[in-house]
């Protein structure tokens, strides 16, 4: 206990002092630096005080000898927390019933309402001895929280009774397989990872119920109470003891502070209690020497964090699979038969086990051999515990010199060039520290979170996802989910290539600059130590510096326009660096977070790989031969769509090349089916149709209105208070002064629901479009938490575009309701038109692309004018 926290009293306190006496000794904790040591002391003196109040109004209630008092839960092993609940049962002797005495149920009633009053936040059970067997029985929590049960006041005979009946009814290994299973349940609830980027400190993998569970199952097996315990029964090792202590001392630090921080029970590390956490932590910023930030004290706390939550799933993994063995043993199962591999290794139960605990330290080849062998052999689905202690207590072995061994280089390599197994392997050498230590730079990105508000996973973790799904690609079970990518991919010669790109392309985020150049550097560096030809090298290179590219020309620029795919396909090169990016790419955005992809992203990428393609093979495209055979596959479909052959519609004459340069065939026959074939209606009419959108989730929205300034902010608004969000606008003049709009929108609706929403558009957006009200202000939707702790800074660039004849308008800024309307509002009100919209979002990140038309943007003067009017719209206030 540190010296500024005073030691518990030996006499019971009034009952009515305890709220007093907590408020007084957490406002002591929130003023001190808490070491380990003092966080033990806080939860001893809690449970002391907490034992005393109650042991007093126990005793004021009148109890007899005959009943008892116990802690249960985590209560009663004494980490008491400052905002936990408190756990107790009231236990009573056979044949007592609250419900047929009324002088017990009066006791009882008096003694919970005196704890409320008290400030004791009490969860309490009332039962006896045999009823609390028989709960346990049906019900593993109840016999978990029971396990742990310590008697406060009362009879000791009576606890006595209970503590050899529930040891006598207690089966441990059907307990340990309960408790498992129960873990695994709650694993999947957290994502089953420990590197969320809000975990929670207590439940998720890796968290502190991960080592209760541990010891959980040592009480059942009868081993102890104490990590020392482990190493006595010859199950742990000292230096796994060791890492017990030190990673539970840190997660129980972490769960105080986060208490202390939000003055209420929060086991959540959200990002709104980071830095604060952090700073109680004696954390700070770390700043470049030229004052720029480099490291926010919150990156620094989180990164300790995951390092702890790794170890503790390592020894959680080890420690169940050695207590599982003994309880099987003593229950007189047989151990499963051993299957040599070869001379170092075996395989029992689908598991790969080492022959030799020294294996690793007098063998450092035999480290990677392991994971050639878990994807090389069929039915090794793993490692046992054996093997696992023998990696973690070999981790210092992976030193310089086992990196530049050429037989570990090669073995490394080998490793990405097997025909399955990959992601698993790579996935459990991040877990055992292996390919951290193995590759290098990798070490430095492990536990690094992204502040960028669309990645959901950390750096490493993100990579090993990206890695996943470009091996997917390759897979044939898995050609249903992306197809193209699959169909490229069984064309692609060397897909270890592309493995190696997916584990370089961020490894260098963190350190400042650019990350995208310094990863190219690192992967020339490791294709050079490893002995890549060169062709090989520079694609590496290539991919590395260029993976964020082809995603940013594809959701930011006019891909309608063949001058940007021309310089594309210059920057690219050839059709193979291509697709390798192609295929880079789309790994890429899917493994950011389960809600940035989107098939009308994939549907951009894929429209710019095909345009490359033709640029790349030569055919670079005439803008009229591509006009007339879009017309020619426009019209084959029209006519398929009306059930006779038909001419050209006269809408055709009305617009310009930039239009069909920018829709395919599809969507060119539908406006004119909607349009020109449907009649023509009245003059000034607004015509609204909507469809499933064909290019996957969400509709799409064809808006035909006489031309006017604010029409395009009208639509944007009509959108925001439907609730339904743009991903893509086309934005299109006619000559006789006709607006052609093109919407993509997506809503929480489900899919049944489309019909009925479509006709509410179709019904509902001709008046708002006709609408000679004023524009009603934007509703200022809230930010998220995330957003808040993490705010984008707004940018907006508004400059010519390369032939001077309109403005390009590029915008970022944190994501929130309303803000495309914003910024339409104030481009309406200069009278600005809109010709396309490129809107991507990035998780609650913006960066869209405005194509703009207008005498009024000449000025510098009224430029700047408009920059700052739409910073102002971008602000989140």
């Amino acid at each position: 206990m540190s010296p500024g926290l005073a030691q518990p009293v030996a006499t019971a306190p009034p009952a009515a002092s305890y709220r007093q006496d907590k408020q007084a000794l957490l406002a002591r904790l929130r003023h001190v630096a808490l070491s380990t040591r003092s966080v033990d002391g806080a939860l001893r003196h809690l449970t002391l005080l907490t034992d005393d109040t109650l042991r007093s109004l126990w005793q004021a209630c009148g109890f007899d000898g005959t009943c008892a008092l116990l802690a249960v839960g985590g209560y009663g092993r004494a980490e008491l927390f400052p905002y936990s609940d408190v756990d107790v049962l009231l236990l009573l002797p056979e044949g007592a019933d609250p419900a047929r005495d009324a002088a017990l149920r009066e006791r009882i009633e008096s003694f919970i309402g005196q704890c409320w009053d008290a400030g004791l936040e009490i969860g309490a059970s009332v039962r006896t001895v045999a009823e609390s067997l028989q709960t346990a029985a049906a019900d593993v929590t109840v016999q978990t929280a029971l396990l742990e049960a310590r008697r406060i006041a009362g009879s000791r005979t009576l606890f006595a009774r209970f503590e050899q009946r529930f040891a006598a009814a207690l089966d441990a290994l059907d307990f340990f397989v309960a408790k498992r299973l129960e873990m695994r349940q709650r694993h999947l609830k957290y994502e089953d990872t420990p590197y969320a980027l809000e975990p929670n400190c207590k439940e998720s993998p890796g968290g502190l119920r991960d080592l209760h569970i541990i010891g959980w199952a040592m009480r059942a097996a009868g081993i102890g109470q104490r990590w020392d315990d482990l190493a006595r029964a010859g199950l742990a090792t000292a230096l796994e003891v060791r890492q017990l202590r030190r990673n539970e001392a840190l997660l129980a630090r972490v769960r105080m502070h986060l208490h202390l921080v939000a003055g209420r029970r929060e086991d959540r590390l959200v990002f709104d209690l980071q830095g604060a956490v952090a700073a109680s932590f004696g954390l700070a910023d770390r700043t470049t020497p030229d004052g720029r930030l480099a490291l926010r004290a919150s990156e620094l706390l989180m990164r300790r964090y995951y390092w702890a939550a790794k170890a503790v799933v390592q020894l959680n993994q080890i420690l169940l699979q050695v207590i599982e063995e003994r309880l099987r043993a003593e229950r007189g199962e047989p151990a499963p038969a051993l299957r040599p591999l070869n001379a170092r290794f075996l395989e029992r139960a689908g598991l790969l086990e080492v022959a030799d605990d020294a294996l690793y330290t007098r063998q450092p080849h035999a480290i990677l051999e392991s994971f050639l062998l878990l994807e090389r052999v069929p039915g090794v689905k793993g490692f046992s515990a054996r093997t696992l202690r023998a990696l973690y207590n070999a981790r210092t072995t992976m030193d310089r010199r086992f990196r530049a061994d050429p037989v570990n280089r090669q073995q490394f390599l080998a490793l990405l060039q097997q025909p399955q197994g990959i992601t698993r392997a790579f996935r459990l050498m991040n877990q055992t520290s292996v390919l951290g230590r193995t590759l290098w730079p990798f070490r430095r990105i492990v536990g690094q979170m992204q502040h960028d508000l669309f990645h959901v996973y950390t750096v490493d973790q993100h990579i090993l996802m990206v890695l996943r799904n470009v091996r997917r690609f390759f897979i044939p079970e898995h050609a249903h989910e992306y197809p193209f990518c699959s169909q490229l991919a069984a064309g692609w010669d060397q897909p270890w290539l592309l493995y190696v790109a997916a584990l370089f392309h961020d490894i260098a985020k963190g350190r400042g600059g650019d990350h995208s150049q310094l990863g190219a550097r690192e992967v020339g560096r490791f294709a050079r130590q490893h002995g890549i030809a060169r062709a090989d090298r520079e694609l590496l290179e290539f991919l590395v510096r260029e993976h964020l590219s082809m995603s940013q020309v594809a959701q930011q620029q006019d891909l309608g326009d063949p001058d940007v795919v021309a310089a594309f396909a210059r920057r690219v090169g050839h059709e193979r660096r291509l697709t390798a990016l192609y295929l880079l790419t789309v790994a890429d955005v899917r493994g950011t977070s389960p809600t940035v992809w989107s098939a009308w992203k994939g549907k951009l990428l894929e429209d710019l790989y095909r345009l490359t393609v033709r640029a790349l093979g030569g055919r670079a495209p005439d803008r009229d031969a591509v006009v007339e055979a879009r017309k020619r596959q426009a019209l084959a479909e029209l006519s398929r769509l009306a059930g006779h052959t038909v001419a050209p519609p006269p809408l055709w004459q009305t617009l310009d090349v930039a239009y069909f340069m920018r829709h395919d065939a599809g969507d060119i026959a539908w406006h004119a089916y909607e349009i020109a074939l449907q009649g023509p209606g009245a003059s000034t009419t607004p015509r609204v149709r909507a469809r499933r959108s064909p290019v996957g989730e969400g509709l799409q929205v064809l808006v035909h209105a006489s031309l006017r300034d604010e029409l395009f902010a009208r639509i944007c608004g009509y959108f925001d208070r439907a609730d339904l969000s743009i991903q893509d606008a086309k934005v299109h003049s006619t000559r006789d002064g006709w607006a052609l709009d093109t919407f993509q929108v997506v809503s929480d609706l489900l899919p049944e629901e489309a019909p009925a929403l479509m006709a509410r558009i179709e019904a509902e957006l001709p008046a708002a479009v006709d609408s000679l009200r004023p524009l009603p202000p934007p509703r200022l939707g809230r930010v998220s938490r995330r957003v808040r702790s993490f705010p984008v800074a707004p940018h907006v660039d508004l400059r010519p575009d390369e032939k001077a004849q309109h403005w390009l308008l590029s915008v970022s800024a944190s994501d929130r309701t309303g803000l495309l309307y914003s910024m339409a509002r104030v481009l309406a009100a200069h009278a600005i038109s809109v010709e396309l919209a490129k809107v991507t979002t990035l998780g609650e990140r913006v960066e869209d692309m405005f194509l703009l038309r207008g005498e009024q943007l000449q000025p510098e003067r009224t430029r700047v004018t408009i920059e700052q009017e739409l910073l102002q719209a971008l602000e989140p206030g």
